[in-house]
């Protein structure tokens, strides 16, 4: 690995995020919608300055790790447990209206053999399933909506949106693969949480056992990221759960800590200044559109639509039939909107047991890409937010 060439891209990368997340901060815009066209602009779409390689792409995933592990440290775990059964029916219509709708585009196509259409067009449902959490995360952080009853609703919904998907994969692939057992799956996803509580009051009484005995060690934080990237690195190596899922898991594990602030405030500075601009960034780099036919074209642009207004619809209405407002229901279905890194590693899941072509990929990565654009807007237009809610740091 070249460190010049990783030296050179590092400084492209955080230059472009932050000067265009200061001008979409200057046009009213969330600043990680700027960050993500900088990786539009210097990546292989435009300018070509930075490709994406091996070492990005860890950077990036344990930027978006330690995004959401700052997301659960910010979580309010009373409203927390007080939204979880709704965020349980949001979550489910979320990933149904989603399911159906992808189906129907994929199937009205005519994509695949008709042996095999049926299966494709609900894998290509589970690909709009998945939401990012993480982008929604940051742009409520920006507005000052992250804690508040919407914003910890779309925060767990999110979460279990994930996961289901992720259970859903599991179900399809079974389809192509007889290794995978859906049944294994469901019991490791239950054991990860059962175990996740123990560990929750466990660490309470840890951090309040370091709080007592070092009041003014700074090895706390350093625990807190030892923990978060334990807990990620566990998710998913034993238990097939996301690591963002078992990074959020333990930030809301130690969020109850007396040093709460103390932690956030460091974590939040590794965060902000270099990691998360480089997974926000990387999402732009991951643009490389193949050549495309017409009829692929047109499919990416009704795929896009019906991603947008799958969330909203479903989500929207879920959260509806649980008593929200009209306008908290948009929010919440807004919130939902976003696809991203489980979007695409679904896709590349399926294409590897041959449920997805790879002409397929390119609209995906479309979706993928506009989605995660849009969210942050159209969240700052349902909050109503004609100015900065709270005080923002310099981009």
């Amino acid at each position: 690995m070249d460190l010049m060439l990783i030296l050179r891209n590092l400084a492209i990368i955080l230059v472009a995020a932050k000067l265009c997340g200061l001008l979409a901060r200057k046009l009213k815009a969330p600043q990680v919608v700027g960050e993500i066209i900088a990786g539009l602009i210097i990546g292989p779409s435009l300018l070509n300055l930075v490709v994406k390689d091996d070492f990005i792409s860890g950077m990036a995933e344990i930027g978006v790790i330690l995004l959401m592990f700052s997301a659960g440290l910010g979580t309010d775990l009373k409203e927390l447990v007080k939204t979880g059964p709704v965020a349980l029916l949001i979550a489910l219509s979320g990933v149904a209206v989603p399911l159906v709708g992808g189906m129907l585009v994929y199937m009205g196509f005519g994509f695949g053999t008709p042996d095999t259409r049926l299966y494709e067009g609900i894998f290509m449902g589970t690909v709009l399933a998945a939401t990012s959490v993480s982008i929604t995360v940051q742009a409520l952080k920006e507005m000052g909506h992250l804690k508040g009853k919407v914003g910890t609703t779309i925060l767990s919904a999110a979460i279990l949106d994930d996961i289901i998907g992720i259970i859903l994969l599991t179900v399809v692939i079974g389809f192509k693969s007889p290794d995978v057992s859906p049944v294994d799956v469901c019991i490791k996803t239950i054991l990860f949480f059962v175990l996740a509580i123990v560990l929750g009051f466990a660490l309470y009484f840890l951090f309040k056992w370091i709080s007592k005995h070092w009041p003014h060690s700074r090895r706390i934080p350093i625990f807190g990221l030892v923990l978060c990237f334990a807990a990620a690195y566990c998710s998913e190596e034993f238990f097939g759960i996301a690591d963002i899922t078992g990074a959020y898991v333990a930030g809301l594990a130690i969020s109850v800590s007396p040093k709460i602030e103390y932690i956030s405030k460091r974590v939040e500075t590794v965060s902000y200044m270099f990691l998360s601009p480089i997974f926000f960034a990387s999402i732009g780099l991951e643009v490389v559109l193949p050549k495309m036919t017409g009829k692929i074209i047109v499919f990416s642009v009704l795929l896009c639509i019906v991603a947008v207004l799958s969330k909203v619809i479903g989500c929207g209405l879920g959260a509806k039939l649980m008593r929200y407002t009209s306008k908290e229901s948009l929010q919440i279905g807004v919130g939902m909107i976003s696809r991203g890194e489980v979007a695409l590693i679904v896709a590349s899941k399926g294409m590897a047991v041959g449920l997805m072509s790879q002409d397929l990929y390119g609209p995906v990565i479309i979706t993928v890409v506009i989605t995660t654009i849009v969210t942050p807007i159209l969240l700052k237009v349902v909050f109503n937010e004609k100015k900065d809610s709270v005080p923002q740091k310099a981009a």
